[in-house]
């Protein structure tokens, strides 16, 4: 928006209006000292609650004159920003803050900062409440109006999340081989026209075509650069929990923030799994691995948190908790529809139809041991998934895994771990690599 300086003075000169404010940055010591917080928080809020826009710092907002900031203070002015927007409004903002140079009412080129505001997948609360921007002011919003809201960006649920376009992400921004992964030998469309077709790209309320949640949740290479909380958080813990441990520097095996597409996402997740469980080994007849965890069941567990969980829950993640006797896996939202605990395993229902579309044409990862699937593709989207790891985790320790929903807003799975009883096998339990 306003993408060269001249586009940017042009529209200042026409002074504020629904995508524009403007504002002086005044400074005490190492302070800054107006505009207030909460005022930028209010106004930047308002934008993406809004159609996004543009707040430009250095620019009196009666005179439109470009006043500047001076350079040394910079630094500190982005600062101002960056924390505003993180630590005053819920959830946070993710704008683009870019430093430029602008003719000053003397002529001579001034810094200012300008902040783009790109419409926002959700609704934010800042000091002033929920706001909205309406020309050059903004407005709280009535309650029906935040309602509206709320079930236009899918919070309410009656749009699905994956299909919401993500406007501070360009097409530019899919990486082309893992776009081209979904291209068929048949298809002859172009990159655009297979983006929509796949509904891994949509327009946006001005008719622009963007990346949508599903397209950078599989097309990008750090979906976290725009969705923060897509990724699976993976920790290993010695014994069965933190209180076990009496040296607490030493209470976790292992740790690992697992990012990257959703398909990288579940091999690597395995590959924790595999890497921090224990295997025995039998003399019984020849070798046989005799491992804590049915990595058929674990992949099946994997795909279904990463699948099916609530991308909408802004700052909730998929978590791997691995401890001596058992694996919890927590993906973010309730059940979909009226499903329960009890009907996972009899009734099938997506709470994101594009995303699954696009894992069912994703191959599986090679590389994971103990895998053991008929499946080329990550999902087959028969159902099967949630039998797959009650039986066979049942079958190899005995316990039949646990489904629980906590306060209606994450799914729990607590997988069982086989018993790893040493002295029948070769002495002391072995990592596999």
């Amino acid at each position: 928006m306003f993408d060269s300086p001249d586009q940017l003075l042009d529209k200042i000169r026409l002074g504020e209006d629904s995508v524009l404010e403007c504002k002086a940055m005044v400074f005490a010591g190492t302070k800054v000292k107006g505009p207030r917080p909460d005022d930028v928080a209010d106004e930047l809020a308002a934008f993406a609650n809004a159609r996004g826009g543009v707040l430009v710092f250095g620019v009196a907002d009666g005179s439109r004159g470009v006043v500047g900031i001076p350079r040394d203070r910079l630094e500190q002015a982005e600062r101002f920003v960056r924390e505003l927007v993180s630590d005053l409004i819920k959830p946070p903002l993710l704008p683009i803050i870019e430093k430029l140079e602008l003719p000053g009412l003397d002529g001579q080129p001034r810094p200012v900062i300008k902040v783009e505001v790109p419409r926002s997948l959700f609704v934010h609360q800042s000091p002033g409440g929920y706001l909205y921007r309406v020309g050059s002011a903004k407005r709280q919003m009535a309650p029906d109006y935040l309602a509206r809201l709320l079930q236009q960006r899918s919070q309410a649920r009656l749009i699905r999340f994956d299909e919401q376009v993500v406007a501070d992400a360009s097409l530019g921004d899919l990486d082309p081989g893992l776009v081209d992964r979904f291209r068929t030998p048949q298809t002859r469309d172009d990159r655009n026209t297979l983006l929509r077709k796949l509904g891994m790209a949509v327009e946006d309320d001005r008719g622009e075509l963007h990346p949508s949640v599903a397209g950078v949740l599989l097309g990008a290479k750090q979906p976290e650069k725009w969705l923060r909380h897509a990724f699976v958080q993976a920790v290993a813990y010695r014994g069965e929990g933190v209180a076990d441990a009496a040296d607490l520097s030493g209470y976790q095996l292992d740790a690992k923030d697992i990012t990257g597409p959703l398909d990288v996402q579940v091999a690597e997740a395995c590959r924790f799994v595999t890497r921090n469980m224990r295997v025995e080994a039998s003399k019984a007849i020849g070798r046989r691995d005799l491992p804590q965890y049915d990595m058929t069941a674990v992949f099946e567990a994997v795909v279904n948190a990463v699948a099916h969980r609530d991308y909408s829950v802004y700052g909730s993640r998929v978590r791997f908790r691995m401890f001596a006797s058992r694996l919890e896996i927590y993906s973010p939202g309730a059940l979909p529809n009226t499903m329960t605990v009890d009907s996972l395993a009899l009734r099938q229902a997506s709470r994101n139809e594009i995303l699954t579309s696009l894992l069912a044409k994703c191959p599986v990862p090679a590389g994971i041991g103990g895998l053991e699937t008929q499946r080329s593709t990550l999902m087959d989207r028969r159902g099967e998934g949630v039998s797959i790891i009650l039986e066979r985790s049942e079958r190899l320790s005995g316990k039949r895994p646990v489904y629980e929903v906590l306060d209606e807003s994450e799914l729990k799975l607590t997988i069982f771990a086989a018993a790893i009883d040493a002295a029948k096998g070769c002495g002391e339990g072995e990592r596999e690599a």
